[in-house]
C-alpha cells in the first residue's frame, strides 16, 4: 500500500508543474500579442502638421501735427519798491552796580577792667622848701639878680622816689627853673601812694618854691 501511494504522488506532482507551465507560456503570448497590436495601433493615429506662426500687427500711425499757435510774450510785473524799516539804535542802560557787601563789624573787644583808684596819695616826708639852700642858688642868676616862683609837677613812682619832674609855670628864670627840678629828683622823698588793695602805685605831686636871692 506504502508504495502504490508514493508513485501516484510523484505523477500527480509534475502533472501538476506541466500544467503551470503551460499556462504561464499562454499568458505570455497574449500579453505580448496585445501590447504590440496596441503599439501599432497608436502609431497610426498618431499625424504630423506643420505650425505657421502669425505675423505680427502694423505699427501705429504717428498722430497728425498739431497747428501751431501764437505764443504771447510773457508779461513781466512792474519792479516792487520795497522799502526797508528805519532801524532804530538801542542802547542798552548801563548794568546796575552791585549791591554792596555787608561786611559785619568785629565784635568790640571786652572792656579792660577798671584800674585800681588811689585812695591815698603820696606825701612828701619833709617839707619840700626844706630841700633848698642858699647854697643851690644859681651863681647865674645871683649875678642877674633873678628871683622867682616856680611851679612843678612831680611824677612819684611805688617807691617813694621822683621819676619826673616838668616846670608848670616859669619862674622867668632858666637857671632857676632848671636848679628847681634838679634838686627835687635828686632829694625829694614820699611816702608812696596806695591804690584800693592796699598796693603801692604812682602818683602825681604839684607844688611850687620861691626863690630869694640870699642876704650877704
Amino acid at each position: 500500500m506504502s508504495y502504490v501511494d508514493q508513485g501516484m504522488s510523484r505523477s500527480r506532482v509534475w502533472a501538476i508543474v506541466g500544467v503551470a507551465v503551460l499556462h504561464a507560456l499562454l499568458a505570455y503570448a497574449f500579453v505580448t500579442g496585445l501590447a504590440y497590436k496596441f503599439v501599432k495601433n497608436v502609431q497610426e493615429d498618431l499625424k504630423t502638421f506643420d505650425v505657421t506662426e502669425e505675423p505680427p500687427p502694423p505699427p501705429d500711425e504717428p498722430p497728425p501735427p498739431q497747428p501751431k499757435q501764437d505764443i504771447p510774450p510773457p508779461v513781466t510785473a512792474p519792479p516792487s519798491i520795497i522799502r526797508m524799516p528805519t532801524t532804530q539804535t538801542i542802547v542798552a542802560p548801563p548794568p546796575p552796580p552791585p549791591a554792596p557787601t555787608f561786611i559785619p563789624a568785629p565784635p568790640a573787644p571786652p572792656a579792660p577792667p577798671p584800674a585800681p583808684r588811689t585812695v591815698q596819695p603820696a606825701a612828701a616826708r619833709a617839707n619840700l622848701q626844706s630841700y633848698f639852700s642858699t647854697d643851690d642858688y644859681p651863681s647865674a642868676a645871683q649875678r642877674a639878680n633873678e628871683e622867682g616862683t616856680a611851679s612843678f609837677s612831680l611824677t612819684v613812682g611805688p617807691d617813694g622816689r621822683v621819676q619826673a619832674c616838668s616846670i608848670t609855670n616859669s619862674s622867668g628864670s632858666s637857671s632857676l627853673d632848671a636848679a628847681t627840678c634838679r634838686i627835687l629828683r635828686s632829694r625829694a622823698r614820699f611816702t608812696p601812694a596806695r591804690d584800693n588793695t592796699g598796693q603801692p602805685t604812682s602818683d602825681t605831686v604839684r607844688n611850687r618854691i620861691r626863690w630869694v636871692l640870699p642876704q650877704d
